[in-house]
């Protein structure tokens, strides 16, 4: 693997900003970002990888092959939350378990647009319809985990006789 490529991956503004990150929890900063840019820059991303990824499936066309792609990607994206809680249920509770299984079912748009950027340096062509892909990933995922911790997040995981847990205990 050439230097030169590593080294400009690590000059990306969402790697850097990822290392920033570390290195506040690092060193026990109480940098926050405020609760109002966070909404923004959400509402910014969801719009900007939709807009993409509509441009890039005109310019691509709508084939058999844009079709099967987009089709496994919602149905992966769906379908490995279910699979990702089962396996997370050993250890968290359905809360937890749902929303970290949510997460795996998404994508992250910082390394799909990594893999892009060194897909693209390497001259590797791919239809531009992935991020189209990419964009209708998000939504399948995080139902999936909303249905999970609907069905499995009730309040009977709470032991009602233990104190800690803010249950009545009779004596």
């Amino acid at each position: 693997m050439d230097l030169q490529i590593l080294l400009e991956n690590f000059g990306h503004p969402p790697v850097m900003f990822f290392f920033l990150g570390l290195l506040a929890i690092y060193v026990k900063s109480d940098l926050e970002i405020p609760s109002q840019i966070g909404k923004f820059l959400s509402l910014y991303l969801l719009f900007a990888i939709g807009i993409k990824g509509g441009q890039e499936l005109f310019h691509s066309g709508f084939t058999d092959q844009v079709l099967i792609v987009i089709l496994v990607c919602v149905l992966g994206s769906f379908t490995i939350p279910f699979l990702i809680y089962s396996i997370l249920r050993w250890k968290l509770n359905a809360y937890d378990a749902g929303a970290v299984a949510a997460t795996y079912g998404s994508i992250s748009a910082v390394t799909f647009a990594t893999a892009s950027s060194f897909l693209n340096a390497q001259n590797v062509s791919f239809g531009g319809y992935m991020v189209a892909g990419m964009a209708l990933m998000e939504s399948p995922a995080i139902i999936a985990g909303l249905i999970l911790i609907s069905k499995y997040g009730k309040k009977k995981e709470v032991d009602q006789s233990d104190p800690r847990a803010g249950g009545l205990v009779l004596l």
